[in-house]
């Protein structure tokens, strides 16, 4: 991954974009410490997805409002 000081992207943002839309992504420093990063949009969206999709695959959906019939015993 590509890191750019603050002053750097200020006087070359639309190469640094460009680089974005092609799939880079960019970490951007201030003073050597990483403060940002750029990603592309659609690459953190998919990514997003992908997670949620591999949720589903364990997830388990109950009703969690309904009292049981279950009694539990407390440890005092």
């Amino acid at each position: 991954m590509q890191s750019i000081a603050v002053s750097d992207l200020r006087a070359n943002l639309m190469k640094v974009l460009k680089k974005i839309e092609k799939g880079s992504s960019v970490v951007i420093t201030s003073r050597g410490k990483a403060v940002a990063q750029l990603v592309p949009a659609d690459k953190s969206v998919k990514q997003a997805e992908s997670k949620i999709l591999e949720l589903r695959k364990t997830a388990k959906i109950h009703d969690i409002i309904s009292p049981i019939e279950e009694k539990w015993k407390a440890n005092n």
